[in-house]
């Protein structure tokens, strides 16, 4: 175990490094809780992440499974939703 020794400081002089510490750890904190803009993909690049045909993006957008957004004529599709839409594989195996 690791220990630090602090000489000739005041309990004032502390406490001051105690607050610096706290606001650094807010500030960490606060990044950490900010979500970072979204990265918008391609009909093109969302097959290509998930290693699937375009048919199977364009069903997945009509099930609902992903929302799609559009520009104009141009369709895209947030990072978020893609990953929300993953769910976990339970594979339950038979105990007999």
């Amino acid at each position: 175990m690791q220990s630090t020794i602090l000489h000739n400081l005041t309990p004032e002089q502390i406490g001051s490094m105690f607050d610096e510490l706290k606001k650094y750890i807010s500030s960490l904190k606060l990044q950490m809780s900010t979500p970072k803009s979204d990265k918008y993909l391609t009909r093109q690049e969302v097959a290509t992440e998930l290693k699937c045909d375009l048919s199977t993006v364009h069903n997945w957008t009509k099930a609902g499974i992903l929302i799609s957004y559009a520009i104009g004529n141009r369709v895209y599709y947030k990072q978020s939703d893609i990953e929300a839409a993953m769910i976990p594989s339970s594979k339950k195996k038979n105990s007999n």
